[in-house]
């Protein structure tokens, strides 16, 4: 199979991942949240019928949240319906 530049084939090379830093780290995980917290904001407004900034407030609040933005807990890897269900 002819690899192409950006092919997927070549991210599973370690140094290519690392050279392109595609590994998570802590360093990097805030890039994930913002449109996790939008999700999940929306989701949490509708259900509870309160405007989106309150909805984003408690989300920050939550322990979700204290999970998300830990590295270590891996819930970053969770998608936005997962840790709506997770958060209520």
């Amino acid at each position: 199979m002819k690899l192409y530049h950006g092919s997927l084939e070549q991210v599973d090379k370690p140094e290519i991942r690392n050279a392109l830093n595609l590994n998570v780290t802590q360093d990097n995980l805030y890039l994930f949240l913002p449109s996790k917290i939008s999700w999940m904001a929306d989701m949490l407004s509708e259900d509870k019928h309160v405007s989106i900034a309150d909805a984003v407030k408690e989300i920050y609040a939550s322990d979700t949240y204290r999970h998300l933005e830990n590295e270590e807990t891996k819930y970053w890897h969770l998608g936005p319906v997962a840790l709506y269900e997770n958060l209520k």
